[in-house]
């Protein structure tokens, strides 16, 4: 069972809906405790404020059951926009300690060029650093969609899965043992995001 983690952030039911597509087996949403323990995998989405939805995990009682079932347990989390960075040590979005699975910090765009918008938004090339079960198979310099103002700064560089061009290189997915990060919507990629999340199901 894929369980998706509902914090009252985002839009779980459209992941849920692809991997359906994809068959990618049994799928859930939930912010139960016990069903998030019982998971055989897990998926924090997100889009929003890092602050607030740190504060809606700590108030649905999910961050121990987190952390005892990640970094414990060593069961496989897919951090997916807002989801990846909460999975940092600390944001500049309101100057919060996430959950600190990874050593990484999550930082915000900032450029003097008029032209380089804030939020990236849009379709962008990921360059893969290295080989994952989350990218097996999948081609070189595939597309996928970002919406995001702030990004990920991995402090280790063997910890960085894929990178991103916008302005300057940046993190657009990381790995670390079992827990995986993607700054980009796998679930609104069409054929790439749709790889991703198979190969995810299949962790």
């Amino acid at each position: 069972m894929t369980t998706i983690i509902n914090y009252n952030l985002g839009n779980p039911k459209s992941i849920q809906n692809m991997i359906k597509h994809i068959g990618g087996g049994e799928v859930c949403i939930s912010n139960n405790p016990d069903e998030i323990a019982s998971a055989k995998r897990l998926i924090l989405p997100g889009v929003g404020h890092f602050q607030h939805g740190m504060e809606q995990l700590q108030l649905l009682g999910l961050v121990d059951v987190l952390k005892k079932e990640v970094l414990v347990n060593k069961k496989p989390i897919l951090g997916i926009c807002l989801g990846m960075q909460l999975l940092t040590k600390h944001s500049e979005e309101g100057n919060i300690e996430g959950l600190g699975f990874v050593d990484a910090q999550t930082k915000k765009f900032k450029f003097d060029n008029p032209q380089l918008k804030v939020p990236h938004m849009g379709w962008n090339t990921v360059v893969f650093k290295k080989d994952s079960q989350l990218n097996n198979g999948i081609s070189l310099n595939p597309r996928y969609y970002f919406v995001h103002s702030y990004y990920v700064e991995c402090a280790n560089q063997q910890d960085v899965l894929c990178t991103t061009h916008f302005g300057h290189n940046f993190v657009s997915g990381f790995q670390h043992q079992n827990i995986f990060g993607l700054q980009f919507h796998p679930e609104k990629s069409h054929k790439f995001g749709m790889e991703l999340l198979d190969n995810f199901c299949k962790i």
